[in-house]
């Protein structure tokens, strides 16, 4: 950067917000200017601030419509998943005992296994909440949504998985789903958040996987061996759950 001209040194620095404006920064015109010029249209909607007053909506709307959930396991699981396939009927199975053990349920929303999810949870007369999310091929909220809350932003709907919920039981699906899981796991390896089970369901699923975090990365030293036991393999719903009950997720009394 060169260094400021004589023509600019003694420039009257501005103050816009907490931000100082020096030289040419200083030029522009201020908040109250451009708030109340027409000529821009919607731009304003568009720019970084404004970007941030949304976020902070997200949030806001969010930790307003989940406080009162109570007791909530979060359920991953793939869009793609079809209606009565063995994962789907995983997933209302899920759902239900989920549901029976006085337990809400929070999915992203969409279709395939969240829809699952929200299924056997709404059916069996439990909270079934979804999270969904702007995409640019529509998803559109599940019918088996009681609660439905759609975000702008991933991060701001991941936060209201994590905070909303006790545990998550994670059904076999893609990238999203890894996603998910994976951020979890560094919550839990991190102490993000404590007393926090993750459940596997699929063992011929997830096996692979965890195999190569053993084969590889922890033998290559890039994961310690006990992060393995941040997350728990199930087959079936019931020790899914099952699991999520011995592991601290206590029900509506």
């Amino acid at each position: 950067m060169s260094a400021p001209t004589e023509s600019n040194r003694h420039r009257s620095p501005r103050r816009k917000g907490p931000v100082e404006l020096r030289r040419d920064q200083a030029h522009g015109s201020t908040a109250d200017s451009r708030l109340l010029d027409s000529r821009n249209g919607g731009d304003f909607t568009h720019t970084d601030p404004w970007r941030v007053m949304r976020i902070q909506s997200e949030f806001v709307e969010g930790f307003g419509a989940l406080a009162n959930v109570g007791p909530a396991v979060s359920v991953f699981g793939s869009a793609r998943t079809k209606p009565g396939s063995i994962h789907y009927e995983m997933g209302v199975e899920v759902g239900r005992r989920l549901a029976e053990a006085g337990i809400g349920v929070i999915t992203g929303g969409g279709p395939g296994s969240m829809e699952a999810a929200n299924r056997g949870a709404c059916e069996a007369g439990g909270l079934s909440v979804g999270l969904g999310i702007e995409l640019p091929f529509e998803q559109g909220m599940n019918d088996w949504v009681d609660l439905g809350i759609n975000f702008r932003y991933f991060f701001a709907r991941k936060t209201m998985f994590v905070k909303y919920a006790q545990g998550f039981i994670v059904l076999p699906g893609g990238l999203g789903t890894l996603d998910e899981l994976f951020e979890a796991m560094v919550l839990v390896q991190t102490h993000k958040v404590t007393s926090f089970p993750i459940v596997l369901i699929g063992k011929d699923f997830w096996g692979p996987l965890l195999e190569w975090i053993s084969s590889r990365l922890v033998a290559d030293g890039l994961v310690s061996s006990k992060d393995l036991n941040i997350v728990a393999l199930a087959d079936s719903a019931e020790e899914a759950v099952n699991m999520m009950l011995a592991g601290g997720v206590t029900g509506r009394r």
